[in-house]
């Protein structure tokens, strides 16, 4: 910062918008708004020309998106802290956010009220997020640690194991696979029943399900 002064990107695809934003942050006087940009790409030239402190990014822009520019910025070494301003509420794109590089996470319905404390906030280097981003936070590492104790349980199952559930998640019966695999429809059923009582698996819809999850299903 120069001096205390903290010195402002703003990136958003509506002029509208950024000029509300500006004069949110003109209120503040140790504020400056030094530079402007419409999408991503030009957040990229603008962040390399003015070396701002904290860059107000937007997600949702033609030719080169929010994340997509937070993670450039990150790779490039860039000092400034970026802080997520947008219409999506923290369910979605927090974490995705913060992985790409932000120090903080805003939506834009509160902009007029917490803007001008959120720039502060990360220029002083630490992160910004609203009360209801815990929700969110605790949420996605559930979802995370459950993926991740599923997969841990799939790569515990045998290899003909997996192959197995693999064919009845895709919706072949015990006679398909078993002629596809070269072994007996009974064979078939017997490793069915591991895999149930390894995996607690009672139906085809919960194969499914499973092989949805960890993405097996997929090509």
């Amino acid at each position: 910062m120069s001096g205390d002064l903290i010195r402002v990107l703003l990136v958003d695809d509506h002029a509208v918008v950024r000029a509300g934003l500006k004069a949110v942050l003109g209120t503040a006087k140790d504020i400056d708004v030094v530079g402007e940009a419409k999408n991503g790409k030009e957040a990229l030239a603008q962040a390399e020309r003015l070396r701002p402190d904290v860059i107000v990014m937007d997600l949702s822009m033609d030719e080169m998106d929010g994340a997509t520019a937070t993670k450039a910025l990150t790779a490039s070494g860039s000092t400034a802290k970026i802080l997520i301003l947008t219409m999506h509420t923290e369910d979605e794109y927090l974490v995705p956010a913060l992985e790409a590089g932000a120090s903080g996470y805003l939506v834009k319905s509160a902009a007029d009220r917490d803007l001008v404390s959120a720039v502060r906030t990360v220029a002083n280097g630490d992160p910004y997020l609203q009360a209801g981003a815990a929700r969110a936070l605790a949420k996605e590492f559930k979802r995370r640690e459950q993926g991740a104790s599923e997969r841990s349980q799939f790569e515990e199952l045998s290899n003909r194991e997996q192959e197995i559930l693999k064919l009845v998640a895709s919706g072949y019966s015990a006679p398909e696979i078993g002629g596809q695999l070269h072994i007996s429809p009974k064979t078939v059923d017997t490793y069915k029943q591991r895999i149930n009582e390894k995996l607690g698996l009672h139906h085809r819809s919960d194969y499914v399900k499973f092989a949805l999850k960890l993405k097996l299903l997929e090509s």
